[in-house]
């Protein structure tokens, strides 16, 4: 054999995969050498997460969002797939999505071929109007109209499949007695691309009734003749959009879920205090107009971290009743699903909804912020619970409408305080009371104070409310001088005698009056994260 064909096979055993790897690692080399040599050498890594164009996942993939996440080191990676459910959780099950967004009916149906490979950490938002079935009322009125069709005069109806939209009529079908729903043939089921497509249909009168999701549901509503028939915002923990983390990715990496949903939570509370802000953002990043982005926003009601615990996940904080929202929300959904025929029995790892919802991580950041005052969600980290004795420690400032909103916790234990007739002056002793009443203030350092003064309902109630705000006022003004409480902290409001005590058994109508109506109380309040 010569030996010219040896070497030629020899120096392509060598060489090739030697040009084949010094291919592939050039540009990796050239990566690293960038990294190092700039600002992006700080970086920890990437986490990937993918969404479709709902409004409602536009915090979580908001620029703020992601220059937060960069601020900590790590690149938040969006991929919009413009809906495709299944691929997906393909993706998500391979390990080549860290965390989904989907919706809860999407993540059942989709994710029980594949084992259910993440499970649910966060709920982010509920349709509240954003979806429903409009119709022109000349065919259908009501959901009764349907009762008086059979299956060959049912009107056509169009929707768009494996959307929210599918599974509000799959709702309708199942929740009201609509035999003619149940049993619609293909001819009368019109399948669209999009909500704008099924907004065509409507329009050109090639169906009479369809299901919509904003800002197409206020168009159709602006048609002659069209009305709705059934909206979200009738509806509760009907179409719930979640934050699903894969399973390994948790387990390896528990620390960047939980600073994932922390900056998360950060974001959506800035939005929630900036309305301006977040419409201002979404008009620059999605290039949509103030007003569709007015009518998308009108249709989606976000859970904050407060609520996620509190009506989700069954987390409930001091003096509060927590509800299980979310595996309501499961059990109820998984009916709905066997029902329309999607699958036949309950799909769930051992049928049991506990199997696909992970609370550790709202569980533990809910824990740290109660004892920190959220100090690493609201924005002020390094001025946590252990400033002084928790009297003196700073707060933001906050307009009415953030009062508003806050939680109330309850009211401290305290002695009555006293006012002479007429007069809003503090005496020794009701000051003494006062003095008591902060020993145990000092044990809840996180909550916001409101004083509130009350009078008796008799007399001219223009001149009650000014005194009982005077009151409130002389309270808040001891506090706040004696103990170095924060303004921003602590608040006071005068209801006169609009919120009176109920009388007791066997009290007269002077002590009830004199003594038991004048009074101020000091309520703690929550802010909700």
């Amino acid at each position: 054999m010569k030996k010219t064909p040896i070497l030629v096979v020899l120096f392509l055993l060598v060489c090739l995969p030697g040009l084949y790897f010094a291919k592939r690692l050039i540009p990796v080399l050239k990566s690293r050498v960038q990294q190092q040599t700039s600002d992006a050498k700080d970086l920890k890594g990437k986490i990937s997460l993918a969404i479709d164009d709902w409004i409602g996942y536009y915090p979580i993939s908001s620029g703020r969002m992601k220059k937060a996440m960069r601020s900590e080191g790590y690149l938040l990676d969006i991929s919009n797939d413009g809906g495709d459910y299944p691929a997906r959780m393909k993706m998500l099950r391979e390990g080549e999505l860290d965390f989904a967004v989907v919706t809860v009916d999407s993540y059942i149906l989709n994710a029980a071929s594949v084992d259910f490979p993440g499970t649910i950490v966060a709920i982010l938002d509920e349709s509240k109007g954003g979806d429903a079935m409009v119709a022109y009322t000349n065919v259908v009125s009501s959901l009764d109209s349907f009762k008086s069709f059979n299956a060959q005069t049912m009107p056509k109806i169009a929707y768009t499949p494996a959307s929210p939209s599918q599974h509000l009529l799959k709702a309708i079908s199942s929740h009201f007695n609509v035999p003619a729903l149940k049993k619609m043939s293909r001819n009368q089921r019109v399948e669209t691309k999009d909500s704008q497509e099924a907004l065509k249909f409507l329009l050109e009168k090639k169906v009479s009734v369809a299901v919509l999701w904003e800002p197409n549901v206020s168009k159709a509503l602006e048609i002659p003749g069209v009305a709705k028939i059934l909206g979200t915002e009738s509806t509760s923990r009907l179409i719930v959009d979640i934050l699903v983390v894969n399973r390994e990715f948790a387990l390896k990496n528990p620390e960047q879920v939980d600073l994932l949903l922390k900056t998360y939570f950060r974001t959506l509370k800035f939005y929630a205090d900036n309305q301006e802000e977040l419409e201002k953002d979404i008009n620059t990043e999605l290039k949509l107009s103030r007003d569709s982005i007015k009518k998308m926003l009108n249709g989606v009601a976000w859970v904050n971290l407060s609520e996620n615990c509190q009506a989700w996940f069954g987390i409930s904080g001091p003096g509060q009743i927590a509800e299980q929202g979310l595996i309501d929300t499961i059990q109820s959904t998984v009916e709905i699903l066997v029902e329309s025929g999607d699958f036949k029995e309950d799909p769930l790892p051992d049928k049991d909804p506990y199997r696909i919802v992970n609370s550790s991580f709202i569980q533990q950041i809910y824990n740290v912020g109660i004892k920190n005052g959220f100090a690493t969600l609201s924005g002020n980290p390094g001025r946590g619970a252990d400033v002084g004795d928790g009297l003196s420690r700073p707060f933001k400032p906050m307009t009415d409408a953030q009062w508003a909103k806050l939680r109330a916790v309850g009211s401290l234990n305290i002695e009555p305080v006293m006012f002479q007739s007429g007069v809003a002056d503090l005496d020794v002793s009701e000051k003494e009371k006062l003095d008591a009443m902060v020993s145990r203030l000092k044990h809840y350092p996180t909550f916001r104070i409101l004083v509130e003064g009350h009078t008796s309902f008799l007399g001219d109630a223009a001149a009650n409310l000014a005194l009982s705000q005077e009151r409130a006022d002389a309270v808040m003004r001891y506090l706040t001088i004696t103990y170095a409480i924060d303004s921003n902290r602590i608040r006071s409001v005068g209801y006169g005698g609009t919120k009176p005590l109920p009388m007791q058994p066997g009290e007269s109508e002077r002590a009830y009056h004199t003594y038991r109506l004048p009074r101020v109380e000091v309520s703690l309040l929550q802010e909700s994260f």
